[in-house]
């Protein structure tokens, strides 16, 4: 199988770095600097950092802590939450960011990664796809962190945003994050089928082996957060990543 990126995400909330389940829940599990320190030890192909709280507070990115994040990453990084104007986009990219992740403001204003793409390009702007079952049992995109339900139709919305000039869609399950439960492969295949830019499966990961899974249901690369953070069954906080002999072994070998 062709390699493909393995990407550690990481929550970070009032400054701190937590994990959710299900978007709820949040429990603090260290200090993202010490995180970024030891994934670069890992050698991990791409970091993402999220600031789950920006957009609810009406918060714009805390560029000086970026910077300091960036400034400790070895390897590319991609920072989401709170962005909401193309300047915002030029100070991230200045600080060391070489991707930027929209959400919620895209949403609202989806001109923002058509501009953002003609500033950076498509290859650096992603657009974040949350999404979650109704209790009526359909798939819609929320945004606010999961607070609010949207009413658009995920494979509906990747359309829109590739159109819109996203180069990648980070597409989240929101029903299976922090679960252990697998990736939702149905959401990945019918999004993937429908676009043409690169996917990146996230929510769910439950073992490494989850992740051949995902790329072969259509995604071009996963993210995970738990696998990544905790160990089970407890819960106890031990940040890991697999070396490239197990990788090799579980998931790039046919």
């Amino acid at each position: 199988m062709k390699r493909f990126r393995i990407v550690p995400t990481l929550l970070v909330q009032d400054g701190g770095l937590v994990k959710s389940i299900k978007f709820k829940n949040h429990k603090y599990v260290g200090d993202p600097i010490n995180a970024v320190k030891i994934f670069n030890d890992k050698e991990v192909d791409e970091i993402v950092v999220l600031d789950i709280s920006a957009s609810a507070e009406k918060r714009s990115p805390n560029i000086a802590s970026i910077r300091e994040i960036a400034g400790e990453a070895f390897m590319p990084l991609a920072y989401g939450g709170g962005i909401t104007t193309v300047a915002e986009i030029q100070e991230l990219i200045a600080s060391g960011v070489e991707k930027v992740i929209l959400n919620t403001a895209v949403f609202k204003n989806p001109s923002l990664v058509t501009q953002a793409a003609a500033y950076v390009g498509c290859q650096s702007i992603v657009v974040a796809i949350d999404v979650k079952k109704t209790i009526w049992g359909k798939l819609k995109v929320f945004i606010n962190n999961g607070a609010k339900n949207t009413n658009r139709d995920p494979v509906e919305y990747a359309i829109a945003m590739q159109q819109a000039g996203a180069g990648e869609l980070l597409l989240n399950s929101i029903d299976r994050d922090g679960t252990f439960e697998g990736y939702d492969l149905e959401l990945i295949e019918a999004v993937s089928k429908s676009v043409s830019i690169p996917i990146v499966a996230s929510g769910g990961a439950s073992e490494i082996e989850d992740f051949k899974k995902a790329v072969n249901a259509g995604a071009s690369a996963v993210a995970a957060g738990s696998l990544f953070v905790f160990r089970r069954p407890h819960r106890a906080v031990l940040i890991s990543y697999p070396d490239q002999k197990e990788l090799a072994q579980k998931v790039f070998l046919k």
